[in-house]
């Protein structure tokens, strides 16, 4: 991104050897996102507004993914029009706070983790994403869907410029209030959910290949 390319100047590196092309993973989705694409777990969902988490960094794991939990848990008690997935990472810990805290609940379904295939066509039919996670911002904002990033900082900050990730932390109670305004708030919701060429517009691939061809291909000798 240019952001990247700003830092890597202010690292000391050449412009000439910088080429901002995007990250391949937008590219993929030209090819992962399917138009009549259903799992069992959207037909679960309904016509329900989908919440979408992903939670597994090792920083939150403890008090404050307990926190993180105890906040959806609340959202899913209080709003009877949202459907809550959450694919559980492998980690036992992760796995054990999230059985203590979300399971058994109508409005929340725990399910084992998704290939790239399932996990890009839910989040695109998903209302909004709740997640600790780095990548999952950058499709997300492709796909114009609002991240609320349950963290402090993010190696993403593109996204928050722009508006369609905020930092919620991982207080129970910020996350919990700044969840039920995006759910509420019409307004703040299509502010967000804009989609963004921020991390890529889907030719990341073809670029890479080019210049890859025109400084280093052309420079082979063969036998």
């Amino acid at each position: 991104t240019k952001w990247a390319k700003q830092n890597l100047l202010l690292e000391g590196k050449k412009e000439e050897q910088i080429y901002v092309t995007g990250n391949t993973v937008i590219d993929a989705m030209a090819y992962t996102i399917k138009e009549h694409y259903e799992q069992e777990a959207l037909q679960w969902a309904g016509s329900s507004r989908i919440i979408l988490v992903t939670a597994h960094r090792r920083e939150n794991i403890g008090a404050s993914m307990e926190h993180m939990f105890r906040a959806i848990r609340k959202i899913a008690e209080e709003l009877e029009d949202v459907r809550i997935l959450f694919p559980v990472h492998m980690n036992p810990k992760v796995r054990q706070c999230a059985q203590k805290l979300l399971a058994g609940h109508e409005r929340i379904r725990l399910i084992e983790p998704l290939d790239v295939l399932d996990f890009h066509n839910i989040m695109a039919k998903s209302y909004l994403i709740l997640t600790d996670s780095g990548g999952v911002q950058e499709e997300a904002s492709a796909l114009g869907k609002p991240v609320l990033v349950m963290r402090n900082t993010t190696e993403r900050p593109e996204g928050v410029d722009a508006g369609s990730l905020k930092l919620v932390g991982t207080d129970e109670e910020t996350i919990y209030q700044e969840t039920r305004r995006i759910l509420s708030d019409r307004s703040e919701y299509e502010r967000r959910s804009q989609s963004k060429n921020l991390y890529g517009d889907g030719h990341a691939c073809r670029r890479i290949a080019d210049i890859l061809t025109e400084h280093f291909v052309k420079d082979m000798s063969y036998a």
